[in-house]
């Protein structure tokens, strides 16, 4: 059972501030490419009304050359609080697009600066920046003189274990104008892989005054509980413990809210999920979104009998109507085995 320590819950019973603007929420969904989507947000959203959500990053080059925004850009009129994360080596470009993000309702503007995917850091973006520091003092300086809202940034701890500049990375991001960093803690070098290293976190905070917001290895509300006492940070973002799984946001922040734990969603509750999202995904994009639904369909799949087999057959499926038979299919025989248990 997870327990709130009382010191914990009173370091995060304010709202988040991140510069002029407060977030009534101490738990940020990650921005992810192919996944943070309108339609995943949505379905983030109704578990985890007051956080902060963050769309797919967007290239700035990309953007300067292109009359219509990207269909990634694109938000609700209503869905607040929100980002737009952009990433680019170019700090022109950076600022020209934090102009459009903001026109286009954006509540803060994150720059990416911890990708660590190589078609990003070839080309100078993401976690590349960490060893371009004056770069990434230039781009954040130009994007904060470019709108009138938060300017914040994600990053890594550094390149590899022999090239931790986390410590004087953050600072120079805080003295160029930054308002809240987020921290990864793992190195480029690790991609996913390994624990992540959380005393980082810790010793970021102790250096800066801005909100540091920690992340990685966050899948359970347990998780995100621990990361919040050992680094002191001053919330957390949820990334990879979402995939599949849009209620883990919710729970971790209304367990910071009320020390109470919500009940898992049953096996049947995560399918009817991935049902609305595949049926959102085909309304929102057609073809290419049944095509895009497949990994998250997968990842929807597990953790019952038959969930393996499900998932390779939703891994393949061409149309919407085909997989919204495989999980009626699916849902009805759960159904019928807890009938039958009862």
């Amino acid at each position: 059972m997870v327990a709130l320590s009382p010191s914990l819950q009173a370091r995060l019973s304010t709202p988040l501030k991140i510069g002029s603007f407060e977030v009534n929420s101490r738990v940020l969904q990650s921005p992810l490419s192919g996944v943070t989507d309108l339609v995943f947000r949505r379905l983030v959203r109704r578990y985890a009304p007051e956080s902060m959500m963050y769309t797919e990053m967007v290239n700035a080059t990309g953007l300067h050359y292109v009359k219509e925004l990207p269909k990634i850009m694109e938000v609700e009129p209503q869905e607040k609080p929100i980002s737009i994360q952009l990433f680019d080596c170019r700090p022109d470009f950076l600022a020209e697009a934090a102009i459009k993000a903001v026109e286009e309702g954006a509540d803060t503007v994150d720059i990416n600066m911890g990708c660590p995917v190589n078609k990003i850091t070839k080309n100078g973006g993401g976690s590349s920046l960490l060893r371009q520091p004056e770069v990434a003092e230039a781009i954040v300086r130009s994007v904060v003189q470019a709108v009138d809202v938060p300017v914040t940034v994600k990053t890594r701890i550094g390149w590899t274990d022999k090239e931790i500049t986390i410590l004087d990375f953050a600072k120079r991001m805080e003295d160029a104008g930054a308002q809240m960093i987020t921290v990864h803690g793992r190195t480029r070098a690790q991609g996913y892989n390994g624990a992540a290293k959380w005393e980082w976190i810790a010793r970021v905070k102790e250096v800066l005054s801005i909100p540091v917001i920690g992340n990685g290895d966050i899948f359970s509300v347990a998780a995100a509980v621990k990361c919040l006492e050992q680094t002191g940070a001053d919330g957390v973002m949820c990334s990879r413990g979402t995939l599949g799984y849009p209620f883990l946001v919710g729970e971790v922040d209304y367990f910071l809210k009320t020390g109470r734990e919500l009940p898992s969603p049953t096996p049947v509750e995560l399918l009817q999920c991935a049902r609305e999202h595949l049926q959102a995904l085909w309304e929102y994009k057609g073809d290419r979104g049944v095509r895009q639904a497949r990994k998250h369909m997968t990842w929807y799949a597990k953790g019952f009998n038959g969930a393996a087999e499900l998932r390779g057959q939703l891994s393949v499926i061409e149309s919407v109507t085909e997989g919204l038979e495989l999980l009626d299919r699916a849902i009805e025989q759960l159904d019928r085995q807890l009938s039958v248990v009862s």
